[in-house]
C-alpha cells in the first residue's frame, strides 16, 4: 500500500506554494491554449449535461448544506471586502457598458398617462417599461 501524505501536509504545501505561482497564473490567462470564448461555446452541450446531472442528484442543495452559513460567513469576512473593493474599482468601464442599454431603453420607452397616487392605471406604466426591458434583454 502506497504511503499517502496526510491532508494536513498537503493543505500546507499547497498553501505556502501556490500564492508564487501567480505570474503562471497571469501568463496561462495571456496565452491560453485554446482561446476562452471557443472552449466555452465548445463545452456548451457538456456544461447543459453537468448541470443536468447536477439537479437530478440536487448537487446545489447539498453542497450548500455541506458548506453551511458558517463556512459562508468566514469565507466572505476573510476574503470578501478586498476583493469586492478591487473588484468594483476595476470594473467601472464594464458595469457602464453593461447598464448603458438598459438606461438607453428607459430613456426610450413611451409610457402610459400618470394617473393620481394609488389609480390601479399606473401599473400600466410599471407594464410597459417591464416589457421594454425584456425585451432589450431577450432580444
Amino acid at each position: 500500500m502506497p504511503a499517502v501524505k496526510s491532508g494536513a501536509d498537503v493543505a500546507a504545501k499547497w498553501a505556502r506554494v501556490t500564492p508564487a505561482r501567480s505570474e503562471d497564473y497571469k501568463m496561462g490567462v495571456q496565452n491560453p491554449r485554446t482561446p476562452w470564448a471557443a472552449a466555452a461555446t465548445g463545452a456548451a452541450q457538456r456544461y447543459q449535461e453537468g448541470v443536468t446531472a447536477a439537479v437530478q442528484r440536487q448537487g446545489f442543495q447539498k453542497g450548500v448544506a455541506s458548506a453551511g452559513d458558517q463556512k459562508w460567513q468566514r469565507k466572505s469576512i476573510e476574503k470578501g471586502p478586498t476583493r469586492f473593493a478591487e473588484g468594483v474599482a476595476l470594473s467601472g468601464p464594464d458595469f457602464q457598458a453593461g447598464v448603458q442599454p438598459y438606461l438607453d431603453t428607459i430613456a426610450a420607452t413611451q409610457l402610459p398617462p400618470r394617473y393620481a397616487k394609488g389609480d390601479p392605471r399606473n401599473v400600466e406604466r410599471v407594464r410597459a417599461l417591464s416589457a421594454a426591458l425584456r425585451k432589450r434583454k431577450t432580444g
